[in-house]
């Protein structure tokens, strides 16, 4: 258990967090969200000891160990895949080290093999002789094959890394695991994996992540940033937020319908108490939920941006049709001869075991990139946007917002510029910040402005979650849910591909799988597992 007594983070005169006091108990998976800024990285970093708050203490039970998963790719270069992750068990590791210098001493004394009897017993009390096996399994289990378990770190891919630095964060079982972002650079197969362990997980577990669907999945409690303050509530992510959006419908309506809301609350309440969705945690959470007072739950303070894409013209049956389109990189395939043809109605997600293709193939319909061969023709009532995943080519200049935005717009005025700004987060000073010093959220939102004021039919976006806070996601979502025109879009995000996307489309480096289906139907169908085995070759090629 952790408990957090009177924690204040200051830093000069901005005050981050003020007298937070929590406890995180066995058992529980506790995901943590904020908007941008909030400090959810900076308050994991306090559990683990990495920072010291300003005022207030951290106390974790006596005996208990815990694991953080390593943000510094590199740190562990110089040592193999297989040792990495051992290493995530630090009183064992420092063990195995010290019981194998000794045995290779040349002057081995009486003394050392004392020292060597007290190492082996604690050794075997630890399960040491185990400890390589295990480690094999949680990488095989991660996705990272057998035969680079004993390659220096430093010779494995950035997202190979990714994976063993979780396996040495999950190795031994340790009573508290810290995770910041754990799914960022992770297949769909391998979150799946990581989604079912900690699901099942029996310790205590603390997650950042802006990924909605895997919070949804792991966690029994989310711990809310907000007003400085850090408030737990039970149940997972979409109860947190369903139950936050009600509450502010409550409070906006005091003296209207108050009862009738108060009535729809306690029954979506009482809807999730009976659908807990992982068996083990199902009882717990429903008497919690029991014991939950309405008064417990308060309106977050934060704020959605405003996202509707309305098409300046209607589209016509003909939407885009695609014949024999391929792309070779470097001699290699990324995808070849892909047809298709989009039709009114089609929101089509596009996946790929190969981020590149995915792009390549967007740069290409966009007309941004020459494919090497086969054509796409769009519709003549189609007007078509394209949201990049690198936007820098858009943020060169010293524009300050008003006049960045003032270019795609055909109203100049800007008192209107300023309000669709304002709509989208920029309000105030904000507005006039220059282009060039905006962070990577603050552009994609700039982005998505630029795609609203263009008014096209036809949306063309390559991960256009990238870099946002959970509450421009949730906006997105929506907004390209209700969009009554084309979309075609690539995402890492589960619940933005399932709730948005209708039909899926899988581009290979031999030919294409088109399936009229949701995400989840798509992932978890036999078929398409056995088309994907025959249409990619048994190395990756990025």
């Amino acid at each position: 258990m952790i408990t957090v007594t009177n924690v204040s983070l200051r830093y000069g005169k901005r005050l981050l967090f003020e007298e937070v006091n929590l406890k995180f108990t066995k058992g529980n998976c506790y995901g943590i969200i904020g908007a941008n800024g909030a400090g959810k990285s900076t308050f994991l970093k306090i559990l683990s000891g990495e920072i010291e708050p300003t005022t207030g203490v951290i106390d974790i039970t006596p005996g208990e160990r815990m694991a953080v998963l390593k943000q510094n790719h590199n740190e562990f270069d110089m040592h193999t895949v297989i040792h990495t992750v051992m290493m995530g068990h630090k009183k064992l590791w420092n063990i195995i080290q010290e019981k194998d210098a000794l045995y290779a001493k040349p002057d081995f004394s009486e003394e050392d093999g004392l020292r060597v009897g007290e190492l082996e017993a604690e050794f075997a009390e630890m399960n040491g002789w185990n400890a390589e096996s295990d480690a094999a399994e949680l990488l095989s289990n991660l996705g990272v094959k057998e035969d680079v378990h004993y390659t220096p770190m430093e010779q494995i891919s950035g997202k190979e890394k990714v994976r063993v630095l979780i396996a040495q964060a999950l190795f031994g079982n340790p009573d508290i695991l810290l995770m910041d972002e754990p799914t960022n650079d992770l297949d769909i197969d391998t979150i799946s994996w990581l989604e079912n362990f900690l699901a099942e997980y029996e310790n205590t577990v603390i997650v950042v992540s802006h990924d909605r669907h895997f919070l949804d999945a792991v966690c029994t409690h989310v711990a809310d940033i907000d007003y400085g303050k850090i408030s737990i509530f039970t149940g997972n992510y979409s109860f947190w937020y369903q139950s936050s959006q009600l509450m502010l419908q409550l409070m906006a309506q005091k003296n209207k319908k108050v009862e009738d809301k108060r009535r729809e609350l306690q029954e979506f309440i009482s809807r999730f108490s009976a659908n807990a969705s992982k068996a083990k945690q199902a009882t717990s959470r429903k008497k919690a939920l029991e014991k939950l007072n309405l008064e417990e739950l308060r309106p977050s303070s934060r704020k959605y941006p405003g996202i509707f894409f309305t098409p300046e013209r209607d589209l016509g049956d003909q939407v885009l049709q695609v014949i024999n389109l391929s792309k070779e990189l470097d001699g290699k395939s990324l995808f070849k001869q892909v047809s298709f043809t989009a039709e009114k109605g089609d929101k089509i997600a596009v996946v790929s075991r190969y981020p590149l293709a995915k792009t390549y193939f967007f740069e290409a319909i966009a007309g941004e990139r020459q494919p090497d061969s086969g054509e796409y023709k769009w519709g003549v009532t189609v007007t078509h946007n394209y949201l990049p995943t690198d936007n820098s080519t858009f943020f060169t200049g010293d524009m300050n917002l008003i006049d960045w935005l003032r270019q795609y717009s055909k109203e100049k005025d800007e008192s209107y510029i300023r309000g669709f700004l304002g709509r989208m987060l920029f309000s105030g000073e904000e507005s006039l910040k220059s282009c060039k010093v905006l962070s990577g959220g603050e552009k994609v939102r700039c982005m998505i402005s630029r795609a609203m004021l263009l008014g096209g039919n036809a949306l063309i976006m390559d991960e256009p979650t990238n870099h946002l806070d959970l509450e421009s996601i949730e906006a997105l979502n929506t907004g390209l849910a209700d969009f009554k025109g084309f979309v075609i879009f690539t995402s890492h995000d589960h619940q933005f591909m399932q709730t948005i996307a209708n039909r899926i489309i899988e581009i290979t480096p031999n030919g294409v799988i088109d399936r009229l289906m949701s995400y989840d139907e798509y992932i978890t169908d036999p078929k398409v597992r056995e088309l994907q085995e025959q249409m990619y070759p048994k190395v990756a090629l990025v």
